[in-house]
């Protein structure tokens, strides 16, 4: 399908954010990598994880000339090992965490019929466990630096009872849970957790897959506002969040669906 032509976002600027070490899961395609792009533009110093290598790479050599360079570490977070590894050697390399970007997820459709013991198991690992476990790992460093701000991603489309996703759904919807269970746990120690729900925005993976013409008209006319909600749209919500304007939000959830009831 066409694309239409965007008016690209010009980022607002938080000088809090400058050399913040903020680590971003999923920050290889998609939405992750317009999140390191927004942070390596603010200046923060940033570690992605993914296992997309090829994306990973490309996306860390364009970003090679930004203040603090973006460093790739490839982490296949279901593999809680390996996750725990990943994150025992940012700190030993950055000294602690400021930030967490907990983004990675995969909403591949599935019908229920088609639902076995081990695909459930592998969705909850892919869409929801990781982000309990690299929170936990980022609240040790947190706590012993005074504070630091996680940041959960979840999903419209469980508001909206979107169609073979129950899956994925189940996570989502966990995750906005997890959040507020954790902004309450972790207040004391001046660490803010919050969750940020994106709608239908326009990534490559979506268009190429879902995003189709027809598809496109109903998310449009479910909306409020008549424009797709771009990466650009959830980085720039994800930079308020994470920066000292945003000291007294905690343990809500923070929509950038364009006003999405569905159609």
């Amino acid at each position: 399908m066409a694309e239409q032509a965007v008016q690209p976002l010009v980022y607002a600027t938080y000088p809090d954010l400058r050399d913040k070490r903020v680590v971003i899961t999923g920050g290889g395609t998609g939405i992750g990598s317009e999140l390191v792009t927004a942070f390596a533009g603010q200046g923060a110093r940033v570690w992605f994880l993914d296992i997309a290598d090829e994306a990973s790479h490309k996306l860390a050599d364009a970003l090679s000339g930004s203040a603090h360079a973006p460093q790739y570490r490839r982490c296949d977070l279901t593999d809680l090992n390996a996750l725990a590894a990943a994150f025992a050697a940012i700190d030993q390399e950055a000294g602690g965490i400021d930030v967490l970007l907990n983004n990675a997820a995969n909403d591949d459709r599935h019908e229920i019929d088609d639902v076995t013991p081990a695909y459930y198991e592998n969705r909850m690992a892919v869409n929801l466990r990781h982000q309990f476990f690299c929170a936990q790992a980022a609240v040790r460093m947190m706590r012993k630096q005074g504070g630091g701000v996680i940041l959960n991603f979840g999903s419209i489309s469980w508001h909206l009872a979107s169609s073979q996703l129950s899956l994925y759904m189940t996570a989502k919807a966990a995750i906005e849970g997890l959040s507020r269970g954790m902004a309450r746990d972790l207040g004391a120690d001046n660490i803010r957790v919050n969750a940020v729900i994106p709608g239908a925005v326009r990534t490559p993976r979506q268009q190429a897959l879902w995003h189709t013409p027809e598809e496109e008209a109903r998310i449009l006319s479910g909306q409020c506002l008549r424009e797709r909600v771009e990466m650009q749209d959830v980085a720039a919500l994800t930079l308020f969040l994470a920066s000292d304007n945003a000291r007294r939000c905690s343990g809500r959830e923070y929509f950038v669906d364009a006003g999405w009831y569905g159609a």
